[in-house]
């Protein structure tokens, strides 16, 4: 399993918390207690996000930042991302990571101000 600490974008769902970038572990526990529960990603290009797989039958509230980013990345609005939601780059290797692409760092900063979110 890849141990590596990668750059990650951070969408909690709760609009009052920051976006943030953070430099995390990449192995399942990490990131499901970034999103509290079971793993769901959707990949997308040269990015995937992970987000909790059971976040609308467990009622967590629909993370709208997170939601209009992915749209305008290209991912239908059937998607709705509850809960927090952690974006990271793809690795050369299927199931492999790498750092968050700075196009989506970039485009959080324009989308919900935070300038300064890098790493």
């Amino acid at each position: 399993m890849d141990t590596t600490k990668y750059t990650a974008l951070i969408i909690p769902d709760d609009d009052a918390e920051a976006v943030r970038v953070e430099r995390l572990e990449y192995n399942p526990e990490v990131l499901e207690g970034l999103v509290c529960g079971v793993l769901e990603d959707v990949i997308r290009g040269d990015w995937c996000v992970y987000l909790n797989a059971e976040g609308h039958y467990a009622n967590h509230p629909v993370n709208a930042r997170a939601a209009r980013l992915m749209q305008e990345c290209g991912v239908d609005d059937v998607v709705v991302p509850r809960g927090t939601a952690v974006f990271l780059g793809r690795g050369r290797n299927w199931g492999s990571a790498a750092d968050v692409p700075e196009h989506l760092i970039r485009r959080a900063e324009q989308l919900f101000g935070g300038s300064g979110m890098a790493a």
